[in-house]
C-alpha cells in the first residue's frame, strides 16, 4: 500500500492498535505498519489493570480472561492483599489481547500491512517511509520497548543502575487465587497472573542472567505448585526493561507505548499507560494540538512513572527491600490506596 495517509502507526502491539482505534474514531486515515502475523505473542505479565480493562471496553474491544479482585504480596509467612474497588482486572494471555485489538482495527476498516520500518524522513508537511511510498502528515512510533525507531532518531537516553529483566512461562495447574501474587525473594519478583480454569501465567523480574528455572527455585513455595510437567509453553524473555526517551514529539513522529519510555514492570503498569497514552495523542491530533502531546503525557502517566519509580528503587536498596511486604502487611490501608492509584 502506498499513498498519502493521516496516519501512519509503525508498530502493531497493543500500543499501536489502541492508537490504531481512537484515530479510526476521530476519522483519521490510518495505516498501521507491523511485519508480525497476529496474533503476536511477548514476555509479558498478562494481568491488565481495572482501568485497562475500562479502556478497553470503550473501545469496543471484547478480551476474553479470567477476572482479578487484587493484588497480594507474598514474602514467606508475610502476607499483604489489596482488592480493586473499581472492578475487576483481567488476566489474559497476551496472544487473545493482540488477536482481540487486531481484529477490531481490521473491523474499523485499518488497513495493517506486513512492513518493517527501522527509518524515516520528515519535512515541514509531512513524514516518509523509505522505499514503501507511504507518507502521512504525522507517524506514530508504536514498535516496542527497543524502538527502532526512537533509536534512529536519536532520542534514546542511557540508563543508569542494573538492568533488569523479565521471563515468562505458563502452567497448566489451576489458579488458586483470584488475585495475581506477587512473590517478593531475595533476588527478584515473581507475578503468578490467573489465566484459566487451568492455567497461570508466570512472570519473573530479575537482574540476573540466569536460566528460568533456576530462577524460579529461588521462590520455595511457589516452586512447589509448579511441577516441571505442567509448563505448557517455552520460556520468552524481554529486555532490559528501563529505557528512556528524551521527548514522545520529534518534528511530525509522537512516540507511544514502550517506545515512548518505560521504568519497569514491577507495578504492572505497562499497558495501562500504552492505552492512555494513545487516547491522549490521538486527542491532541484531533484538536489540532501535537505540541501538548507532550505534556499530557506526562500528566497522565506521573502518578504511574512515581510509583514505579519510588517501588524500584527501595527494591534495589538492600536495606530496605526486605522491608516492602512487611511494611504492605502493617500498613493495609496505605497499601491498598496504593494499589488502587495505579488500578
Amino acid at each position: 500500500m502506498s499513498g498519502r495517509h493521516d496516519l501512519v502507526i509503525v508498530g502493531g502491539g497493543p500500543a499501536g492498535l489502541a492508537t490504531a482505534l481512537h484515530a479510526a474514531r476521530a476519522g483519521f486515515d490510518t495505516v498501521v505498519a507491523e511485519p508480525r502475523v497476529a496474533p503476536v505473542d511477548k514476555a509479558c505479565g498478562e494481568g491488565l489493570m481495572p482501568g485497562a480493562v475500562r479502556i478497553l471496553a470503550a473501545l469496543g474491544v471484547d478480551v476474553p480472561g479470567r477476572p482479578i479482585k487484587g493484588i497480594r504480596y507474598v514474602q514467606g509467612p508475610r502476607r499483604a492483599q489489596a482488592h480493586f474497588r473499581h472492578g475487576p482486572g483481567l488476566g489474559v494471555r497476551r496472544t487473545s489481547l493482540h488477536g482481540a485489538l487486531h481484529r477490531a482495527v481490521r473491523e474499523a476498516g485499518v488497513p495493517v500491512v506486513r512492513l518493517r520500518v527501522g527509518e524515516v524522513r520528515q519535512d515541514a508537511t509531512g513524514v516518509l517511509v523509505p522505499g514503501t511510498g507511504l507518507r502521512a502528515r504525522w507517524l506514530v512510533a508504536a514498535d516496542g520497548l527497543h524502538s527502532p525507531l526512537r533509536r534512529s532518531l536519536g532520542l534514546g537516553v542511557p540508563s543508569r543502575g542494573a538492568p533488569r529483566y523479565g521471563l515468562r512461562r505458563h502452567y497448566a495447574v489451576p489458579p488458586w487465587s483470584s488475585c495475581v501474587e506477587v512473590h517478593w525473594g531475595p533476588y527478584g519478583e515473581a507475578y503468578v497472573t490467573p489465566l484459566g480454569p487451568e492455567l497461570v501465567g508466570i512472570a519473573l523480574l530479575t537482574s540476573r542472567r540466569v536460566p528460568f528455572a533456576t530462577q524460579l527455585a529461588g521462590f520455595p513455595e511457589l516452586s512447589a505448585r509448579l511441577p516441571p510437567d505442567a509448563a505448557v509453553t517455552t520460556v520468552r524473555g524481554a529486555g532490559p526493561l528501563r529505557q528512556k526517551a528524551s521527548t514522545r514529539l520529534h518534528g511530525r513522529v509522537l512516540l507511544v507505548g514502550d517506545a515512548a519510555g518505560y521504568i519497569d514492570a514491577l507495578t504492572g503498569e505497562g499497558l495501562s499507560l500504552a492505552l492512555t497514552g494513545a487516547e491522549a495523542l490521538v486527542g491532541n491530533l484531533r484538536r489540532g494540538t501535537p505540541d501538548r502531546y507532550e505534556t499530557d503525557w506526562n500528566r497522565v502517566t506521573r502518578r504511574h512513572r512515581l510509583l514505579t519509580a519510588f517501588l524500584l528503587r527501595a527494591r534495589q536498596q538492600p536495606a530496605l527491600a526486605p522491608l516492602i511486604v512487611p511494611a504492605a502487611e502493617r500498613l493495609p490501608r496505605v497499601f491498598t490506596a496504593a494499589v488502587n492509584a495505579l488500578a
